[in-house]
C-alpha cells in the first residue's frame, strides 16, 4: 500500500509540471516546446495532460483502498467490521468512477453523481471513527493479564 501511494504521489508532483507549463504556455509566457519555437503546442494540451494524469494518480490511490478495507475487516476488533465494508465498496465505486472517466467520458459524467457517494462516505466514515471513536486497543494491564 505504501509503494502504491508513493506511485501516486510522484504521479501528482509530475502533473503538477504539467499544469504550471501549461498555465505559462496558455499566459503566452514562454513558446512550448522550448527546442522547436516553430512548433506551437496550446496550453490547452498541457492542461489535458495533467487531467489525465490526475486521474491516473486517482486510480492508484482507489487501488489501495480495497487492501486498506479489507485489513480493517480483518484487523481483530481494532476497527469494526461495517468499516472494512465500507471501504472496500467505496474503493470499487471510485475505480468504477474513474475508469469511466477514461474509456466512457460522457457516460462517466453521467454516473459520477450516483456513484461518488459511496465513494465520500467512505471517506467520511474512516475519518470520524478515527477521529472520534479512535482504534481499539488493550490497555496495559490488559496486555499483561492476556499475555501471562
Amino acid at each position: 500500500m505504501v509503494i502504491i501511494v508513493a506511485l501516486a504521489v510522484g504521479i501528482t508532483c509530475l502533473n503538477t509540471v504539467f499544469e504550471f507549463e501549461g498555465l505559462r504556455v496558455a499566459t503566452g509566457a514562454v513558446t512550448w516546446p522550448p527546442w522547436a519555437p516553430g512548433f506551437e503546442c496550446p496550453g490547452a494540451a498541457l492542461l489535458d495532460t495533467q487531467h489525465y494524469g490526475i486521474l491516473i494518480a486517482q486510480i492508484s490511490l482507489a487501488c489501495g483502498l480495497v487492501p486498506l478495507g479489507y485489513l480493517a475487516y480483518k484487523s481483530a476488533g481494532w476497527f469494526p467490521k461495517w468499516l472494512g465494508v465500507v471501504l472496500v465498496v467505496g474503493g470499487v465505486c471510485y475505480l468504477v468512477d474513474l475508469l469511466a472517466a477514461f474509456l466512457v467520458p460522457d457516460f462517466g459524467q453521467t454516473i459520477h453523481t450516483f456513484i461518488v457517494i459511496p465513494s465520500e462516505t467512505r471517506e467520511i466514515s474512516m475519518v470520524l471513527y478515527l477521529l472520534v471513536i479512535g482504534v481499539k486497543t488493550q490497555k496495559p494491564d490488559e496486555r499483561i493479564l492476556a499475555a501471562g
